[in-house]
């Protein structure tokens, strides 16, 4: 039998300003992601759809998913494969494209920009060929419906 794993979560809405959801601009989007032992996430939906800039919306934690499992598939495969990686940084960027009708929409790419300092100059063929085996990998990357592209830049450690 396959092992299975559960991640189990509360979503708790926060945003009830009196008149609950009376109308489409009677409610703030603001609530919290909670799972037990950790802070929680402050989140809103994105300030296109009246949600709060300042907190986390769920497209940005899609995007954040996505860039991190590739990075943590990837510093195991280097570690695995002999690479040794001293920083890792990734600006990952999502689209989302909304339906013609206006009332739905997806996230239709996301392209990440790792940037790798390995620790020796004979370590980067390897370091930028292991990015490309992540993604058969990737938890994430494996559940969902769109693209995933990477764009990696890897240096060597200073002396």
């Amino acid at each position: 039998m396959a092992a299975t794993h559960t991640y189990d979560l509360t979503i708790e809405w926060t945003g009830n300003l009196g008149s609950g959801t009376d109308s489409y601009r009677s409610f703030s989007r603001d609530h919290e992601v909670l799972a037990e032992g950790k802070d929680p996430i402050a989140a809103s939906s994105d300030p296109a759809f009246r949600g709060d800039p300042g907190r986390w919306n769920p497209e940005e934690l899609l995007v954040s998913s996505v860039a991190q499992c590739h990075m943590l598939w990837y510093l195991h495969l280097c570690a695995a494969a002999g690479v040794t990686v001293v920083d890792y940084e990734d600006r990952a960027h999502g689209v989302m494209t909304m339906d013609e009708a206006g009332g739905g929409g997806q996230v239709t790419e996301v392209t990440l920009h790792p940037e790798v300092t390995v620790a020796d100059a004979s370590m980067v063929e390897k370091a930028q060929a292991l990015h490309a085996e992540v993604h058969a990998l990737c938890f994430i990357a494996r559940s969902v419906n769109f693209p995933i592209r990477h764009h990696p830049v890897i240096r060597v450690q200073s002396a």
